[in-house]
């Protein structure tokens, strides 16, 4: 990954010292650059190289080859030989992914921008894209593309943050406890958001109370009389407060949150719905998305937009405005028949949501319904009974026809025919190499005008279905 500060050129000395790291200086030269990268093969004359490590590789390895392409500054934890006899510059550190956050946290300071600061185990992308679209009707925005929420990518999201920006719309991501601590350090937001409690990464933390508490680390960096938002209809999160910070409530069940949706219609590619909080209510609010469960998001962003000053019918177009991206929930039409697109990631609270905007969809539009679904992946021990638990789902909205791919996947059959699903309505295939199988049964099924939903945990590739289908449709 690549990135441009924002700020323009910044000096081997400033970086140094924002990320706590010694300069060794090189030859005498021009001590400034550009860009950054932490890909040896992205890296050139005014390109500064961070030498991470990782899992399987070490950035340090790769020192020799930044070095050829004429890299001439290095972030890296110790000096190797190809280096020390290089004329280029070092700064080392202790940790360089931790620098990273340093050095983002340090450039933050030349900004003048408000930071939001997004985290949940589902919706974390559409609500961020969300508040974003909202606070661009007023204010220039800045938020990480696509889902750069990691330890590396959120930073280096920081680092590309225009300087005339107002707010800045960050997502953190986690997989462990510590992670949400250090992405909200780096970034000290003044308004953060914990979309839900879900059931992603059971295997790793063992509890959704575990998950909670990872995500809870929010408020490490949040500001002092910054504000936090949650959901109330999440028993979770209900009772979560806090004397250098206040926290908000947003729901579609209970009438005395403070933020408060009611009358939600669904409609084919539209959601319809009015928000009570205490400075009045806003009628017929509406967003170019399907389902109950958008309207959360919709909810942070209304909220985030009331707390940033900003009046109802700017805060309406701004929702209004908002389009998913990539391959969250893409509905469109192709050959005949409907798809929606929502391969990115997947997780049970995600997957039974997307199952009702088929439902939804089909009832809406009298046409027949078609959920092609695949594994979930990161779910612990609790993954057959989580898997289980989505095909019981199915019959509930009465899809048509399932069809499941990858081994733990079987499972969701399994839920559904306990539920009453026939055995003729449902198509397994429990090996996610093979997703040319699932679409060529998938094939011998359709009929014109069927809507077919496409879901499945990002490593299972389920895009593959859709394009081995586009081709032969």
């Amino acid at each position: 990954m690549k990135i441009h500060f924002s700020i323009n050129q910044i000096s081997f000395g400033t970086l140094a010292r924002l990320c706590g790291g010694v300069l060794y200086p090189g030859a005498v030269g021009r001590m400034a650059v550009e860009y950054l990268c932490t890909d040896s093969r992205e890296a050139d004359v005014d390109t500064v190289f961070v030498a991470l490590r990782g899992e399987r590789v070490d950035g340090h390895d790769f020192i020799g080859a930044a070095l050829a392409r004429g890299c001439r500054c290095i972030i890296c934890e110790h000096r190797t030989e190809e280096l020390a006899a290089s004329d280029a510059s070092a700064i080392v550190v202790n940790d360089s992914e931790l620098a990273l956050s340093k050095l983002a946290n340090g450039y933050r300071q030349y900004l003048s921008c408000q930071n939001v600061g997004v985290t949940g185990s589902v919706g974390k992308t559409t609500t961020k894209d969300l508040i974003a679209s909202v606070l661009s009707e007023r204010y220039e925005t800045f938020c990480t593309s696509g889902n750069h929420n990691s330890l590396v990518g959120m930073p280096l999201s920081m680092l590309e943050t225009p300087p005339r920006s107002a707010w800045s719309v960050l997502e953190m991501g986690m997989s462990d406890f510590g992670e949400i601590e250090r992405l909200s350090i780096t970034a000290e937001p003044q308004i953060a958001v914990i979309t839900n409690i879900g059931s992603s990464h059971m295997e790793t933390l063992g509890s959704r109370e575990n998950i909670c508490r990872a995500k809870l680390e929010i408020l490490c960096g949040l500001r002092a009389g910054g504000t936090l938002l949650l959901s109330a209809d999440e028993p979770l999160l209900e009772n979560v407060r806090g004397k250098s910070y206040r926290t908000l409530y947003v729901s579609i069940q209970r009438e005395n949150a403070d933020f408060f949706a009611k009358n939600i219609r669904v409609e084919p590619n539209l959601t319809y719905f009015d928000i009570v909080w205490e400075g009045g209510e806003a009628k017929d609010l509406c967003m170019r998305i399907m389902g109950r469960h958008n309207v959360y998001a919709a909810l942070y962003a209304f909220a985030t937009g009331i707390l940033a000053g900003m009046d109802v019918d700017s805060i309406r177009r701004g929702l209004y405005a908002y389009q998913p991206r990539g391959m969250r929930q893409h509905i469109y039409d192709f050959r005949d028949i409907t798809i929606i697109e929502d391969c990115y990631n997947a997780s049970p609270e995600s997957m039974i949501a997307a199952v009702d905007v088929l439902g939804e969809y089909s009832r809406r539009t009298g046409r027949r319904s078609i959920a092609v679904l695949g594994t979930m992946l990161a779910l612990g021990s609790d993954s057959p009974a989580l898997h289980r638990k989505v095909g019981e789902h199915l019959p509930e909205k009465k899809i048509d026809l399932l069809f499941t791919l990858g081994q733990e996947a079987d499972q969701i059959a399994v839920g559904a025919r306990q539920k009453g699903m026939a055995t003729e309505q449902i198509e397994k295939n429990p090996m996610a190499d093979s997703p040319e199988k699932t679409a060529q049964a998938l094939l011998a099924e359709l009929k014109k005008g069927d809507v077919v939903l496409f879901k499945a945990s990002r490593a299972i590739g389920m895009e593959r279905v859709i394009d081995y289908l586009k081709e032969r449709l």
